[in-house]
């Protein structure tokens, strides 16, 4: 069986060799690290991994640098990250979601959460979703999934992975409403391992970025949310 290729990007070398040696013990990962942005930015060109798990307080190019220039290149757009680092702030959680991260694991972290995230995020990337919808045209809103374009009113609109992934379900179960808890578990591919506030800071990302399509996304109060015609 091919196994998975995850780029850890860790200046303490205790701490990446620790991540490597529990994913690779684990089967099915081959981890490889460095300890700069700079050399993370290099790794991903020779050689694209299906994964990467980025502490944010790096030399010569921080995390969140990273993780902005990596959305900027059409090879690395919907590469998933999974964000670590020391900051807990709701702040510095958010800025690394709204940055482009699948998910957020702050130091200290259990080995055993981190390898579960790992490969649930692996799972979810791997996953056919369960009703395809290739294309949707709506007034404002223009789909093509398979062609992984989106505009809206003509003008091309970038999405990360995961608001792509997040549009896409809401679409596949427009005029449905659909909690929170759904959504981490076919969005994120798992529940309660990452916050509810997660999905909030992702929807309000993605509405911003479909302007006048936006409203298309309602908010069920107390339920979820629901995409509408």
């Amino acid at each position: 069986m091919q196994k998975h290729r995850v780029l850890i990007v860790e200046d303490e070398q205790d701490i990446a060799g620790l991540i490597k040696h529990t994913l690779e013990r684990s089967g099915g990962a081959e981890a490889e690290v460095v300890g700069s942005g700079d050399a993370a930015l290099k790794a991903v060109t020779a050689r694209p991994p299906d994964l990467i798990i980025l502490d944010l307080n790096l030399p010569v190019l921080s995390g969140l640098e990273v993780c902005r220039l990596l959305r900027q290149r059409s090879d690395a757009r919907h590469l998933p990250i999974i964000m670590l680092t020391a900051k807990s702030s709701e702040t510095d959680r958010v800025t690394g979601l709204e940055m482009g991260a699948d998910d957020y694991v702050t130091k200290p972290f259990s080995l055993r959460e981190l390898t579960a995230r790992v490969k649930a995020v692996l799972r979810r990337a791997a996953a056919p979703d369960e009703r395809q919808v290739s294309v949707y045209q709506g007034r404002h809103l223009m789909a093509d999934f398979d062609a992984v374009s989106i505009a809206v009113d003509g003008d091309p609109v970038r999405l990360t992975r995961r608001e792509f992934e997040l549009l896409r379900y809401l679409v596949q179960n427009k005029n449905r409403v659909v909690s929170r808890d759904k959504l981490l578990e076919r969005v994120w591919g798992y529940d309660r391992l990452v916050e509810t506030r997660s999905v909030d800071v992702h929807v309000g990302r993605l509405r911003q970025k479909l302007g006048s399509a936006g409203p298309q996304i309602e908010t069920a109060v107390g339920l979820g949310y629901r995409f509408v015609e």
